[in-house]
């Protein structure tokens, strides 16, 4: 059952209880509140400013709706002012359906490149609701006790950064872990040639990340 939380905001965070998600109060009554409910903990605040959902109090959604997209440039502004202004770890979901695939691209590249976020695309508000849930459960499992996430985080100095990465178009785990022990950070992968790519994933995935990486 959806509830209206009473829980403290402190310098600018909201606190999230374990095992809930604190929505802003603008999606209370929408299809991903819905299909939320009964399979999640949502609670709504009225004061979350550029954030739409919290799943814990690192971790932070921000949604791109199609309409988002087609409209204009607001969106971009919206991510800008929070990646400028929070310190927290945002992932933003982005509608991309056959009228906003011809944006997703350019959308990838300033969540992923330029702002080094986290980018899901989903078909829908229901595909979105069942990522957020996944979000919420992979985020409420002890990673401590995994060998295998304390060996590679011990690896990468910052997780977030291998799996924005692995979001550019021809690269997957291995090709990003290769990236970032060569290169160490997204500035420098910016700045590489096609010959200094080459060397380290190859021809054919060093002009598919090229070629993106300087459209």
């Amino acid at each position: 059952m959806t509830t209206k939380a009473n829980f403290p905001v402190a310098a600018g965070s909201i606190v999230v209880p374990y095992g809930h998600v604190v929505g802003n109060q603008k999606w209370r009554g929408s299809e991903i509140a819905q299909r939320l409910q009964g399979k999640i903990r949502l609670i709504f605040e009225d004061d979350l400013g550029l954030v739409d959902f919290h799943i814990s109090n690192r971790i932070c959604i921000l949604y791109i709706s199609e309409a988002d997209l087609v409209a204009g440039d607001e969106f971009k502004r919206r991510l800008v002012r929070f990646r400028n202004a929070s310190s927290l770890g945002g992932i933003v979901i982005v509608e991309k359906t056959q009228i906003s695939d011809q944006y997703f691209l350019a959308v990838q590249k300033l969540v992923v490149l330029e702002l080094g976020m986290v980018l899901l695309p989903v078909a829908n508000q229901g595909e979105a609701s069942q990522l957020i849930i996944q979000l919420v459960r992979e985020q409420s499992k002890d990673h401590n006790s995994n060998p295998f996430l304390r060996k590679q985080c011990s690896r990468l100095a910052e997780p977030s950064l291998f799996r924005t990465v692995q979001q550019i178009p021809g690269v997957g785990k291995t090709k990003a872990l290769l990236l970032l022990q060569q290169f160490g950070n997204i500035h420098r992968l910016c700045n590489a040639s096609v010959e200094e790519l080459e060397r380290v994933v190859g021809q054919t995935a060093a002009q598919q990340i090229y070629t993106f990486l300087c459209s």
